[in-house]
């Protein structure tokens, strides 16, 4: 097996890809080499004119949760300052690049493929305050772990359901690389706004977008607190949704997203779904106590997804089903939380409608039909995007 190069590893290799001038490094705990370290400390030892590190979601060390960041100012490894940018936007953050002095801010965490996972939303964010203040943007580019063959789940309407889990018409199983969706977001959203940003990106040597991150040779770095495995992470693209529900997701166990329950769920749950016999994954009963979150030291009873095949699963129509039978089974408990709780406060609008990119999810469950019928067939990436935005062949079938 060929190990892929990551955009990381070619950048330290070679400084000058990051081109002159002071630079600031938005990443975090992810941004790492094969043997583990860190980018930001490798990329001094260099030589790279690093001068400030940008923290997003999950702090630069990923040492609290979801919706936080962390105290430190200060990074004792590379003697660096730390400036926080999660949920800072629009002028808030130009004035952060325009007050660093940086003629360039460099793009290193990895994503997970799934449209509703921030970290490709803190790039969005930064290429936008980039174009503004007037400074390049590098991403160091890095595979998609889900693979970068297959979409699924329905699109984002921008005009209604723009937040931080969503700034961009993306599927929800995006299917694209971080370089990827900076050329999409470039060519695209920034262009209608009037924006141009100087973009480039370090493109990553030996990745075969047909296969999943486990293809790569690369080691799987959990890239925030429950995201712990790469099967959490394909469930993820489709339970992730439950946590816009009173369904449990699993946070505050050792299987987040691949554990779905509630107080009212019963053995009814498990043995509709294993007569289902979705393709790739296993259902099994489970019963458990969260340490943290929805039913905090409550023990429920629910399922665990056990994913078999990667290739076969479809996390989107999986998830989907599993909410049909949560509504069929438990139509008096189950529902979606009120608008503000979870995810979106200031604006009041419901979780679900900003996961699933429209309101039209809810609607159709609270009408009393299936969730199911909004399943799509998976596209093919190669169908969808061109060389604008591809940098790495594929192929057009799913």
């Amino acid at each position: 097996m060929t190990r892929t190069r990551t955009g990381a590893e070619r950048a330290v290799d070679d400084i000058r890809l990051l081109g002159d001038g002071p630079i600031g490094l938005l990443t975090n705990f992810t941004g790492t080499l094969p043997d583990l370290g860190r980018t930001s400390e490798a990329l001094v030892a260099a030589g790279a004119p690093v001068t400030v590190l940008f923290g997003p979601e999950h702090g630069l060390n990923g040492s609290v949760q979801a919706g936080e960041t962390e105290a430190e100012t200060h990074d004792a490894r590379t003697d660096l300052p730390i400036v926080e940018t999660y949920l800072r936007s629009g002028d808030a953050l130009d004035r952060v690049f325009a007050e660093s002095g940086v003629s360039a801010v460099v793009f290193d965490m990895q994503d997970l493929g799934v449209r509703y996972y921030t970290y490709i939303w803190s790039m969005f964010d930064a290429m936008e305050s980039a174009a503004r203040v007037g400074v390049r943007f590098v991403v160091l580019d890095r595979p998609d772990p889900l693979g970068g063959a297959v979409l699924e789940g329905p699109g984002l309407d921008t005009a209604s359901f723009s937040s931080f889990v969503g700034r961009s018409d993306i599927r929800q199983r995006h299917g694209l690389t971080a370089g990827e969706l900076a050329r999409l977001f470039a060519t695209r959203d920034l262009a209608a706004r009037g924006l141009s940003v100087e973009l480039e990106v370090v493109r990553m040597e030996g990745w075969e977008p047909a296969a999943d991150i486990d293809a790569t040779g690369l080691p799987w770095v959990p890239p925030s607190p429950n995201m712990p495995t790469l099967d959490t992470a394909f469930a993820f693209c489709g339970t992730g949704l439950f946590e816009g529900t009173t369904v449990s997701e699993g946070r505050g166990t050792t299987r987040p997203f691949e554990t779905l329950g509630a107080p009212y769920i019963d053995g009814r749950l498990a043995a509709r779904m294993r007569e289902r016999e979705l393709p790739g994954v296993l259902f099994r009963e489970v019963w458990f106590a969260p340490t943290f979150h929805k039913y905090a030291g409550t023990t429920v009873r629910g399922i665990q997804l056990h994913v078999t095949d990667r290739r076969a699963f479809r996390p989107v129509a999986t998830g989907l089903a599993v909410m049909d039978a949560i509504a069929e089974l438990y139509p008096d408990d189950f529902r979606f939380l009120p608008p503000g709780e979870r995810l979106d406060g200031p604006d009041r609008r419901h979780a679900i409608d900003l996961l699933w990119g429209s309101d039209e999810l809810r609607r159709t469950v609270e009408a009393g039909r299936p969730a199911s019928e909004l399943v799509g067939a998976p596209s093919a990436v190669a169908d969808v995007y061109g060389d604008d935005v591809l940098l790495y062949p594929r192929v057009s079938a799913v």
